[in-house]
């Protein structure tokens, strides 16, 4: 297996000749756009790492790995349209730079271009891609839908949160792990496990950036922090603080919830404190340890060497060694 830098430089540059082009261009521009605006390639990447595991040479997964990625950014299209985003990765989304109309079209095109990408497959291997991505992408939906209905709801339970997180992030990445031992040819209880893996590790990921936006290092976090107070989104530290406080920090975050001011470091500054005082903090890196753990804990049950594994649990300690 090669380091995460060999495989991100080796999906960039099968990336880079990846080029759609046809008529009318005002489709396809704004694909070849979006999938120049950089990112880590995290998904990709697991899917080439994951073929590894099984002893398949990475190239063959690369355009399962680019389905995934092309994937990806239709959703970023969708949601940056849906949340009236001005910026991408520092730069214009794909809406403001050319319309709406045009995104919500051009998303579309990419979600049957990363279907196409699995004709370069055997017929059996395809349709196994094929079903797994059908089931994931209706799934990446569902998360969308329950994002935006907890907008609008007063309280939403730690259940239900966790499942929109699952189906919104992680079930993505979980598939992007799957599709490489696919392409590999592994035992199907061998791509179940990984998919469990990547599953799981996604989970925990996503309730860390939840932590990471209230009390990370804003010289290494990436983002601003404090982000989802602004914005009012009920975060995994919302829903605890609501579970753990009494009623006066309920009604205080309820209040400080519907406020939205132009200076919002007090704001910040109160709310973080309640997440704080009522347990909420220490909750959330609870459950972030019980989902990095119970993905650690499928790896015991993988049929490849102790090296590999290894190799995969450095891999999801070094991604959840973010500064806090």
């Amino acid at each position: 297996m090669q380091s995460i830098s060999f495989y991100q430089k080796a999906f960039s540059s099968y990336l880079e000749d990846y080029q759609t082009f046809g008529e009318p261009s005002s489709l396809y521009a704004p694909i070849n756009y979006i999938l120049k605006l950089g990112g880590k390639r995290l998904r990709p990447v697991l899917t080439l790492m994951s073929a590894e595991l099984f002893d398949a040479d990475y190239k063959l997964a690369m355009n399962a790995a680019l389905s995934i990625e092309v994937f990806h950014n239709f959703s970023l299209i969708h949601d940056d349209i849906m949340d009236a985003a001005p910026l991408r990765r520092g730069q214009e989304t794909v809406h403001e730079k050319w319309d709406v109309n045009t995104g919500i079209l051009s998303g579309d095109a990419m979600l049957i271009m990363a279907y196409k990408l699995f004709e370069n497959y055997p017929c059996e291997t395809f349709q196994a891609l094929a079903k797994l991505f059908s089931k994931t992408a209706l799934e990446v939906c569902e998360g969308q839908q329950y994002d935006i209905d907890f907008e609008t709801q007063d309280h939403v339970t730690i259940g239900s949160y966790l499942k929109m997180i699952e189906y919104k992030t992680a079930v993505l990445v979980g598939a992007a792990m799957k599709m490489g031992a696919i392409v590999a040819n592994a035992k199907k209880e061998d791509q179940d496990r990984i998919y469990e893996f990547g599953k799981n590790l996604g989970i925990a990921f996503q309730l860390q950036d939840d932590y990471l936006d209230a009390f990370g290092d804003p010289k290494t976090f990436g983002k601003q922090v404090g982000g989802d107070i602004i914005e009012n989104k009920k975060t995994i530290l919302y829903i605890k603080s609501f579970e753990l406080g009494d009623d006066e920090d309920r009604q205080q975050l309820s209040d400080l919830y519907s406020l939205n001011p132009t200076d919002q470091t007090d704001k910040i500054k109160t709310i973080k404190s309640i997440f704080e005082t009522t347990g909420a903090a220490d909750a959330t890196k609870n459950e972030i340890s019980k989902f990095t753990n119970k993905a650690f804990e499928v790896l015991n049950q993988l049929n490849i060497p102790n090296t590999k594994k290894t190799i995969l649990k450095e891999f999801g300690l070094q991604l959840m060694n973010r500064s806090v």
